[in-house]
């Protein structure tokens, strides 16, 4: 496998923030989803995955940049091989080429591959690694909750549970969905990136969802019934006479779920639309009112220099 860092295209003195950066935008391009039928793409995927798997472990990436353990991860057993003839030259000290007195050479692989004196026999076990993917969802999706079928590094399939009010940037864990354990040991965890695509109608702040709505002239000056989109569809909210440009309606509890139940709110600022085309008739009472009346809307301190 290719050095992680090069794999991610970042620095060996790169942040923890610049490695998730690099590895979010290379697996948005090349994830499996987006890319079907294209081996060579999902090759570099997992790859992606698995540098970013070892790098975002700051235990894992100090091993790795000590030499410690390979690409993967896993033991070098060069690098075991010098820590225990280093241990077998300091008990031994000055006796000699033998290596130290009472030094038995096997105990070298009895360490590498996972023995040990009376237990010449056991297997190597440890914790299989984590992995991390990314997965896309729109807007209305992760407000709603849901579940997503993904594809894990390994081939297999699973079913992800989007939980309702899911944010874009967070992480779900999927506990022993990682790498198979070595020797009977647990296996790793499976790491969801989440991000979610903005809608072209609401926007998020919090738990708060924000929308703006067109209306007409005549709605604004004499008030009137109208529909709404919200999360969970479209509701019927009333418009008070003479409202104007920049109102804000709060429709209670028609928010994002919060993570204990509770929903944020919904605001729909009003936006006052003219006739599209121009209506003669309004155009000519427009002119005929303006001739008595010497409104400035641009009073305000905001316009002062």
């Amino acid at each position: 496998m290719r050095d992680p860092y090069d794999t991610l295209g970042v620095r060996r003195d790169a942040s923890a923030d610049d490695i998730k950066k690099a590895y979010r935008k290379l697996a948005k391009s090349l994830h499996p989803d987006l890319n079907p039928g294209k081996p060579e793409v999902e090759r570099r995927f997992k790859e992606v995955s698995a540098a970013y798997d070892l790098l975002s472990d700051q235990e894992k990436r100090g091993k790795y940049d000590r030499g410690e353990v390979d690409a993967q991860g896993n033991p070098r057993a060069d690098h075991a091989y010098r820590d225990a003839w280093a241990r077998g030259r300091g008990a031994g000290a000055g006796v000699g080429p033998d290596m130290g007195a009472g030094f038995d050479p096997s105990d070298i692989f009895e360490e590498v591959f996972g023995g040990g004196k009376g237990r010449r026999r056991g297997g190597f076990r440890a914790r299989g690694a984590d992995v991390t993917y990314a997965l896309t969802i729109d807007f209305l999706e992760a407000a709603r909750g849901g579940t997503r079928r993904i594809k894990l590094a390994d081939g297999r399939t699973l079913d992800v549970n989007i939980p309702p009010g899911t944010e874009d940037g967070q992480t779900l864990r999927l506990k022993g969905q990682g790498t198979p354990g070595l020797g009977g040991g647990t296996p790793g965890d499976a790491y969801i990136e989440i991000s979610v695509t903005p809608h072209h109608l609401f926007r998020r702040e919090g738990n708060d969802v924000h929308v703006e709505a067109p209306v007409a002239i005549q709605e604004a000056l004499l008030g009137a019934s109208i529909e709404v989109p919200t999360i969970d569809g479209r509701v019927k909210v009333k418009l008070p006479k003479g409202a104007n440009t920049g109102t804000k309606l709060r429709l209670k509890g028609r928010g994002m779920p919060g993570p204990k139940g509770a929903r944020g709110d919904q605001y729909v600022t009003l936006k006052v639309m003219l006739p599209d085309p121009p209506d003669p008739a309004l155009t000519a009472f427009v002119e005929e009112w303006a001739e008595k009346r010497h409104d400035n809307p641009r009073t305000g301190p905001e316009w002062k220099e």
